[in-house]
């Protein structure tokens, strides 16, 4: 959708939109609102055209976070705009959250996000753009660097790199270390219901292991928690009152691991004792946790110099597009015992 079409659609000259979107005093309000309903119906963001986001004095890198607060995501940003800085380029952040998990609604608000704030370059952290259409981002030559997703995905290598990890391997790792602590009845908390990118990756890596090992797959042990405390607390309450032969739970984020962790206590049970926990990131705190939290640590640094560096090359025309996928280490702690029997 360029400013031609809009004009067709609203049938009108070209430099009558162009007058609308400038806000020029000199078009009848009969046919502002034309053009403004035309805009509006069809989701059109002006492109302050090609020569100004190529522009040497625009010196803007992009940010794009899926959802509002992600304590993996928070230690990134802080490397990512010390680094962004230091190479005298601005980062402008900017959050989203889709309820839908929809890669063309993700798509839209990338491509808004470049037009708006005339990047040269974008980092996703996170999100779900497998299989967007290279359509969706036409007259944009804008590197785009998707961080924190997997590395699987079907994505163009014409609109992206990709710097991430193996989910489904990470958690087949995951819950075959539990199974290897003779555990079989393994729930897991995934994260929303809508996540088809990281989510539904580390659920098939779940399930690979369960059915390696000859272990039945019950869709009951699996339930929901949002990537945050308190449903993550309130599912496991409700799993663990139904499904009383749980005695490991693999949860997809150390912060639902914790919320997983109080639900265990208040019921009481024992961490480590009666039930295992087992959870991914790697994130500091897990450490401090009582007992020791148990996780698949990714390399959150090595992630996110990675996409900096990058994608600063891709803006120097240095190299191509890339895919990077970096490995993860599981972390023993105490949080998960060996079954006895």
């Amino acid at each position: 959708m360029n400013i031609k079409d809009i004009a067709k659609l609203a049938g009108v000259g070209v430099s009558t939109v162009s007058r609308v979107l400038n806000n020029h005093p000199d078009v009848k309000k009969e046919t502002r609102d034309k053009v403004l309903e035309v805009i509006k119906e069809h989701n059109y963001v002006p492109n302050n055209s090609a020569r100004i986001l190529k522009s040497n004095n625009m010196k803007h890198i992009g940010v794009l976070v899926k959802g509002v607060f992600n304590p993996f995501f928070s230690e990134m940003l802080k490397i990512i705009e010390m680094h962004i800085n230091q190479i005298g380029y601005t980062m402008i952040l900017h959050h989203y959250y889709d309820q839908n998990d929809s890669s063309s609604s993700e798509a839209e608000v990338l491509v808004s996000f470049i037009k708006e704030k005339r990047l040269q370059g974008v980092i996703c952290l996170g999100g779900n753009f497998e299989g967007v259409r290279e359509e969706s981002f036409e007259g944009l030559d804008v590197p785009i660097v998707l961080t924190s997703v997997d590395s699987s995905i079907e994505i163009s290598s014409n609109l992206f790199s990709c710097v991430g990890i193996d989910n489904e391997k990470a958690a087949y790792e995951a819950t075959n270390y539990l199974i290897q602590k003779g555990h079989k009845h393994i729930g897991m908390i995934l994260g929303d219901e809508f996540d088809a990118g990281v989510s539904n990756r580390r659920a098939i890596g779940y399930m690979r292991a369960l059915e390696e090992n000859h272990i039945p797959i019950n869709k009951a042990y699996i339930t929901l928690g949002g990537y945050d405390f308190e449903p993550a607390y309130e599912s496991v309450k409700k799993l663990l009152s139904e499904e009383e032969h749980i005695t490991a739970i693999f949860a997809i984020s150390d912060i639902m691991a914790i919320g997983a962790g109080k639900a265990i206590i208040d019921l009481g049970y024992k961490i480590g004792e009666d039930i295992s926990i087992l959870g991914f990131d790697g994130l500091d705190f897990g450490k401090y946790y009582n007992p020791a939290l148990t996780t698949i640590k990714q390399p959150q640094r090595q992630m996110a110099y990675d996409s900096i560096n990058l994608l600063v090359q891709l803006i120097e025309k240095k190299c191509e597009n890339q895919r990077c996928v970096l490995e993860t280490k599981l972390v023993e702690r105490m949080s998960v015992y060996k079954l006895k029997g």
